[in-house]
């Protein structure tokens, strides 16, 4: 799905622990995960939000990983098992034009879309797919890096998903996120 995709070498650079302090990935989730929860990350990388949203579901959740590059995939599954977490993550590569996850209606209870939606050339298919995806009540939270989208940017973002079905019910503050 991707336009202008962050390179594999790069998913090094962004598990670096300081960034912990500006986008704490327990302090972002916690909020809104709970134990049992299906969870979708999309464009997830290495697992910087992956895996604290793995702990925070539980033995009983499930957080389905989905990205472009099978080395980001790799590179996460193989912290997964190192931090006893491979039983509940599931992974899906994804294409330039389908996150892939057409058996996935109705199943998600939260889908998190952490700097990715501007990597997407077809933001209005990704909406709808996340949108089939998300079960009755679920939750969508997108956050893009200042640096690489501006403000309005991000608000067409925002009304693209509006359109697809969503609703704004919080505009959570996110160090150096839109």
């Amino acid at each position: 799905m991707g336009n202008n995709v962050c390179p594999w070498w790069m998913g090094y650079l962004l598990m670096n622990p300081l960034r912990k302090l500006i986008q704490n990935p327990d302090g972002i989730l916690n909020k809104y995960l709970t134990q049992k929860m299906k969870v979708m990350d999309i464009g997830c990388g290495m697992g910087f939000f992956s895996l604290p949203a793995a702990r925070l579901v539980g033995e009983q959740g499930k957080v389905v990983c989905v990205d472009l590059q099978e080395k980001m995939i790799k590179a996460l599954m193989r912290r997964a098992e190192r931090n006893g977490l491979r039983n509940r993550i599931e992974t899906r590569i994804c294409k330039y034009n389908s996150l892939m996850i057409k058996d996935l209606v109705n199943e998600m209870d939260f889908v998190l879309a952490f700097a990715v939606v501007h990597e997407v050339r077809d933001k209005d298919r990704l909406f709808k797919e996340i949108e089939l995806a998300l079960k009755s009540g679920g939750f969508l939270l997108i956050a893009e890096p200042k640096g690489h989208v501006n403000e309005k940017d991000f608000a067409c973002s925002v009304a693209l998903a509006e359109e697809a079905g969503f609703s704004v019910f919080e505009r959570p503050i996110i160090g150096r996120s839109n």
